[in-house]
């Protein structure tokens, strides 16, 4: 087996391509039997392996920078770097992360797992090594290889980078992965003939010698070098894809069969040959070598979820019944929208490249003139959304949580300042577990909070996402929902709240009220229960809607010894600093002392991946920890001090 004797890059280069081909089906192999078990990105990377080998021959990492994006196309990247022995704990607690990660290897250089920004990075780490020579002979020839694709050449910020890399002068390697999910201008035999000839280097000096000469010839010389620049000109654009790239600085080569290792590597060499930024178009299966990847039109298996009803392909042969998988709060948004959708014309919904992880594929079906996926592109996402809106129609943005800090400044400057009617939705809200700190939505309460104007709805049962939806569909201006990624907790429909109106779900004696945020309410419950057994009771309240908070709910909670809010979101201004800030002003209103107040929720700092609620639990957010701090702070109560400020674990 070729793949136990690879350790590093350097095990690569004495394969011969038949090898290179034996290990290729070895990896795609492993790839397979790994995700398939712990769950992960599958179809990104079945499609990069040849890519990968054949750039790890070309370029010697770590010295020269080898950058991914997106960086969970890097499973491949991270076997051929000494971490195969890893991958049995692929995105587990204290495991292999599943992205490239800087901890893990000299080899990652950037912990990138959202899409679009390594040209930025390719740039500026190609600016350096050319202020200090590193790219020169005498400086260690340092190359900077920048892999994007699977969709991230949509994204703004690569345009942006583009436009500096053309005029930068920098030697900047742009390898871009289209496996038909991104850019994907259109190939011909004729057009891969010329690349071969456009990536000589001999041709390039030839064509530029003969352009000087012909600039010589007295009286025609302009004439004629006019004549044959326009012909080359005519020629590559008849033949080949007419890219943008060029008219930015950028030299573009392709497409090259991304899956034959020595097309690449001849087509690597000759790019390494030009002095200055290229682009080598690449062309890949997503997918490649699994068959239910390969069958799935939609998303080729981008990502496997063990218990998903897609079952791996030796559990279909074996006649093994899928998992079935519970119903999710993306379930319930999902048709929630649907039903919106056929009662107002008015609703459209836009997504940035997620159709189907939001829920929007049903409402796409249904309504497809009304459905809209900018790509990866969330701030256009929101400012078309308030283009809409001016326009007459109901927007509702669909976007993870994560990537909603690509799209505050238009959340609060072209759809708050300009208060237009957009609902703002955030799936993957709070501690989503497996993809790390990346992905960890604990920042749209808090940035949500901060913008005026803005009514914030935190569900806590799958029940609430519709009336909430409702709701927000009538205001006359912008809403935010935000929902877990984790089971939904379910509810009859006597324990749904309506409107703007917050929900006493237990009445205490008066001591300690707790406010739960959305999946927080659950663990305040329990919380509450096990209070009781200590002969505390308490009153917990499910917010429900955090701005504007109800009135009942401040003036009830005001009238409490101790307040205690619990949220899956950053602590340091989020949902219960809100709270306690408005239940502070209610009994001052009221002519009340103060309540002691503690806030409990997730601490400012990057936290890694790992089960959702063992994360929790260890932050102290789950029923035995929010008990605990009621305690504690019952204990402090007496003193002097009446706000506890910052209550960590």
């Amino acid at each position: 087996m070729l793949l136990a004797k690879i350790e590093t890059p350097e095990d690569l280069r004495g394969l011969s391509y038949e090898e290179l081909n034996q290990l290729s089906t070895e990896i795609r192999e492993f790839i397979v039997a790994t995700v398939t078990t712990t769950g992960g990105h599958l179809g990104s990377n079945l499609g990069v392996v040849e890519l990968t080998l054949a750039l790890h021959r070309s370029f010697s990492s770590p010295k020269d920078a080898i950058l991914w994006d997106t960086g969970h196309q890097a499973y491949v990247h991270k076997l051929v770097t000494g971490r195969r022995y890893g991958f049995k704990d692929l995105r587990q607690a204290g495991g292999l992360s599943g992205y490239p990660n800087r901890t893990e290897s000299e080899h990652d250089w950037i912990e990138n797992s959202h899409a679009s920004p390594v040209l930025s990075y390719a740039h500026g780490l190609a600016t350096a090594w050319k202020l200090d020579g590193s790219d020169t002979p005498s400086g260690g020839n340092r190359r900077v290889v920048a892999v994007i694709g699977d969709g991230a050449l949509t994204g703004g910020m690569a345009y942006e980078a583009l436009n500096n890399l053309g005029h930068s002068g920098t030697k900047v390697l742009v390898v871009l992965n289209d496996n038909g999910r991104s850019y994907a201008p259109t190939v011909s035999q004729l057009s891969n003939s010329l690349t071969q000839i456009r990536l000589n280097h001999t041709y390039l000096q030839t064509r530029d010698k003969l352009r000087t000469l012909l600039k010589e010839i007295p009286k025609v010389g302009d004439l004629a070098y006019s004549s044959v620049s326009g012909l080359t000109t005519a020629i590559r654009e008849a033949i080949t894809p007419r890219t943008f790239f060029e008219a930015l600085g950028v030299r573009y080569a392709g497409p090259i069969d991304g899956h034959d290792i020595k097309a690449l590597e001849q087509a690597i060499k000759g790019a390494q040959e030009w002095d200055g930024p290229m682009v080598l178009h690449v062309l890949t299966q997503k997918g490649r070598g699994y068959g239910p990847a390969e069958q799935d039109d939609l998303q080729r298996l981008h990502d496997f979820k063990v218990g998903r009803t897609q079952a791996p392909l030796n559990d279909e042969a074996e006649g093994i019944a899928p998992k079935p998988v519970a119903q999710t709060y993306t379930d319930a948004f999902s048709q929630a929208l649907v039903r919106a959708g056929a009662n107002d014309d008015s609703v459209v919904a836009l997504t940035a490249a997620m159709m189907g992880p939001t829920g929007l594929l049903p409402f796409q079906s249904a309504f497809p003139t009304r459905c809209f996926d900018v790509g990866i592109a969330e701030s256009h996402a929101f400012t078309a959304a308030a283009g809409m809106a001016m326009g007459g129609l109901r927007p509702v943005v669909a976007v993870y949580s994560t990537f909603f800090t690509r799209a505050f400044d238009q959340a609060n400057l072209d759809v708050a300042l300009h208060r237009q009617p957009v609902v703002m939705v955030f799936d993957r809200a709070g501690i989503t577990g497996d993809d790390g700190a990346s992905h960890h939505g604990v920042l749209d309460l808090a940035l949500s909070l901060a913008i005026p104007g803005v009514t914030v709805f935190a569900p806590s049962s799958a029940e609430e996402i519709e009336p909430m939806l409702e709701t927000a569909l009538s205001l006359n201006g912008p809403a935010t929902i935000r929902f877990p990624k984790t089971p939904a907790r379910h509810v009859t429909q006597g324990e749904v709240g309506s409107g703007l109106s917050a929900r006493k779900v237990r009445e205490g004696a008066g001591t300690v009220c707790l406010i739960g945020v959305g999946k927080m309410l659950e663990a305040c419950i329990e919380a509450a229960d096990l209070l009781a057994t200590e002969g505390v009771t308490a009153t917990v309240w499910d917010p429900r809607v955090i701005a504007p908070a109800d009135p009942l709910m401040l003036a009830d909670a005001a009238a409490h010894v101790l307040v205690v809010t619990a949220e899956d979101g950053i602590r340091l201004g989020g949902a219960g600093t809100h709270l306690v800030d408005a239940i502070e002003q209610r009994a001052r209103d009221l002519g009340k002392d103060l309540p002691t107040s503690i806030t409990v929720g997730i601490p400012k700092s990057f936290l890694g991946h790992g089960k959702p609620d063992a994360i929790l639990a260890e932050l102290g957010l789950d029923g035995p920890g929010i008990c605990a701090s009621v305690l504690a702070g019952l204990a402090g109560a007496s003193l002097p001090i009446q706000r506890t400020e910052v209550f960590e674990h």
